[in-house]
């Protein structure tokens, strides 16, 4: 004899697959409505991604006193005289072409990198704060012939910037793609990251402590996984229980 229990599970059952259907039917059904065209700069080829390049920095005893591992991207954003619209160029930089110089002092930084022809000049300014003893990148400056530009020159220039912030004695690693916004018209692309301005000891990289967005990325694995793991849970102890009660809702006369 089976018990009215069981029936009514029974009916859930099969009521459950039509419930999904008509839902996904649904969502499927259901058209987004068209998203407005926008305006944009016109884009240029992408060049790829830019070689990671060693530059170093030494001060006046022939000391390494500031040390980067990374790979550039320019953004470019300007008024192309032939086409008499905004575009946008990518540009590398491309560290066999490219001269590291700069200076060191107690409480700022410069590294400044150039092209073999001089064409191309990009200066990263560091700035140390003794009391917290944290460092960040605190101004970007870039002047680059542009053939396609009215009077040839681009420049770009900010001050009052706050990126890469690192720990005095260690270095600053982030593997992930970054784009550092320095004006309206031009944002750095910044690809697997090591660097250390200030505290450098032996010509080598101190100990890395590894930007937000490496620890975000770790992260999102690790929750995803645990979620995975607890629905299984779940859906494993559902069918445990209602294992057991069909059981016991049969009963021999």
């Amino acid at each position: 004899m089976i018990a009215a229990g069981g029936q009514s599970r029974g009916v859930v059952g099969a009521m459950l697959p039509l419930i999904l259907a008509a839902v996904l039917h649904q969502s499927f059904a259901t058209v987004a409505p068209p998203t407005p065209a926008q305006t944009t700069a016109t884009p240029h080829k992408d060049p790829g991604r830019p070689e990671r390049g060693t530059y170093n920095v030494t001060n006046a005893n022939n000391t390494v006193c500031l040390l980067a591992y990374m790979g550039l991207q320019l953004n470019l954003t300007y008024n192309a005289t032939s086409q008499n619209t905004a575009v946008q160029e990518v540009v590398n930089i491309k560290p066999n072409v490219t001269l590291a110089s700069g200076s060191c002092e107690a409480e700022r930084a410069v590294l400044q990198l150039k092209t073999d022809t001089n064409a191309t000049v990009l200066t990263f300014v560091f700035t140390l704060n003794t009391t917290s003893s944290k460092y960040h990148l605190s101004e970007v400056s870039l002047t680059t012939t542009v053939p396609d530009l009215k009077g040839g020159n681009f420049s770009a220039r900010n001050s009052s910037l706050d990126f890469l912030q690192g720990s005095l004695q260690y270095s600053y690693m982030c593997r992930t793609e970054q784009t550092l916004t320095v004006s309206q018209n031009l944002s750095i692309n910044t690809f697997q990251v090591q660097l250390q301005p200030f505290g450098v000891t032996g010509d080598k990289f101190g100990a890395a402590v590894e930007c937000q967005l490496d620890e975000d990325d770790m992260l999102i694995p690790i929750i995803v996984g645990a979620a995975l793991a607890g629905l299984v849970l779940i859906v494993l102890l559902a069918y445990l229980i209602g294992r057991k009660r069909s059981h016991a809702g049969y009963q021999t006369i």
